[in-house]
């Protein structure tokens, strides 16, 4: 176990469930054992570990609980486990809104860390998400171009990520561009030590070589925030020359397997990929927030409705076209669409799970965050890549795959699936 006299490498706080699986997933890339709690942990954790992640559902709460929750997590991982440094991770595409919460939860684990600064590098080359002169990319286009500005939760409007932290804090939001990151760690580290106290500082970055400059600069900071893929970087600066690890991740008997999938993501990629497991012959039953008022009551319909199915591919999906979604919100309201929504979810994976359903692959964050919480499910173990970001996780005699709403290939579904079942090296 991982208890006090156990210094951990990175102690990181992630501001969703998708999130924190694409976190642990890369630090494991890069030769880590990661453990990923669910939740801020109350005691010591189950197997010993390079890397905490701690997996919280913060990033579309009010900005003073989202504070609360991570400075909690923080002193766990600084007090309890000794973390030599925090990493605050958020999504690539900076998913937030003007009130936060990536400014106020910045400016909180500044606090906390004691750091006089600290960078935000969100970029995300392997993926697509790449950061130019302070502008966020999304494959070819501007953030603002790309289908983040019609996200039901947080559309993103402005590209420039200097000015959308900089609505988010009183202090100073300065720039790390490629032209200085091409100079190379030695100038990148002057720009960096002589920003102005408190300053935030947005980082270009267009490969993982980018990456890994940045990487170099603020490896013996007591806090960085970004991307997983910054994370990453650290996590390779920092295991350069050590043996990699393995993580405590076993495969369910294949005979005992039963798998469901779950999609509440109306994402652009989530809906061509819930297109393409209809295509291939998935069992599908579409549900909607107007009908999941009562929770329990269409879980177990739902439920009913699959089981006399003989058809092992089954997907429960309220994916839909944005202007359906909002036409949705504007009867129900934003919040209360999404909150009947998750709240199904939950019960749909508890019924499920008691049913015998044991492998769960979900899409969306607030969807992956919901059925998390209602499985019960406190601790994972890392295994096998599905997709940059996406791995397997195991725990609780449960096995999840946890996927960001743009995040994956159009056979994303089947892949996990199969993957699992056919026992791909992890």
């Amino acid at each position: 176990m991982t208890g006090q006299g156990d210094q951990i490498e990175i102690g990181a706080i992630a501001d969703d469930f998708t999130g924190a699986c694409d976190l642990a997933v890369m630090l494991r890339r890069s030769g880590m054992r990661v453990a990923l709690r669910v939740g801020v942990p109350k005691g010591a954790l189950y197997e010993r570990a390079d890397a905490v992640v701690v997996a919280l559902k913060t990033r579309n709460i009010a900005p003073d609980l989202a504070v609360a929750e991570s400075c909690k997590a923080a002193r766990w991982l600084r007090d309890h486990l000794g973390a030599k440094r925090l990493f605050f991770k958020y999504c690539s595409t900076f998913d937030s809104t003007d009130a936060g919460n990536i400014g106020p939860v910045s400016d909180a684990l500044m606090q906390e860390a004691g750091a006089k600064r600290a960078i935000a590098a969100p970029a995300f080359p392997e993926n697509g998400r790449r950061v130019f002169m302070g502008h966020l990319f999304v494959g070819d286009r501007l953030l603002s171009e790309s289908s983040m500005a019609q996200h039901p939760l947080t559309p993103m409007h402005d590209p420039d990520l200097v000015r959308v932290l900089s609505r988010q804090r009183s202090a100073p939001v300065g720039l790390i561009d490629k032209t200085c990151i091409d100079l190379g760690a030695e100038t990148v580290c002057a720009a960096y030590q002589n920003a102005d106290a408190g300053t935030m500082l947005i980082c270009d970055a267009v490969s993982d070589g980018d990456l890994d400059t940045l990487a170099q600069v603020v490896l013996e900071e007591p806090l960085v925030t970004g991307g997983s893929a910054i994370g990453a970087a650290l996590a390779r600066q920092i295991m350069a020359g050590r043996r990699a690890q393995r993580d405590a991740f076993t495969r369910p008997d294949r005979a005992q397997m039963r798998a469901l999938v779950l999609s509440g993501s109306g994402s652009q990629m989530t809906q061509v990929q819930v297109s393409q497991a209809i295509a291939v012959g998935y069992e599908a039953v579409k549900v909607g927030a107007a009908e999941a008022a009562q929770p329990e009551a269409l879980a177990t319909q739902v439920l009913d409705q699959l089981a006399p199915c003989s058809n092992p591919r089954q997907l429960v999906y309220a994916t839909d076209r944005p202007e359906q979604v909002k036409a949705v919100q504007a009867v129900l309201g934003r919040e209360e669409a999404g909150a009947r929504l998750e709240t199904f979810f939950a019960v749909l994976a508890q019924q499920a799970a008691a049913r015998g359903y044991n492998a769960f692959v979900v899409a969306g964050g607030e969807t992956s965050g919901a059925v998390v919480r209602g499985l019960g499910v406190q601790e994972l173990a890392i295994g096998p890549e599905i997709a940059p970001g996406v791995p397997w996780a195991q725990g609780g005699g449960l096995w999840l795959a946890l996927k960001s709403g743009n995040f994956g290939q159009a056979d994303f579904f089947e892949t996990a699936v199969s993957m699992l079942e056919q026992g791909e090296p992890a």
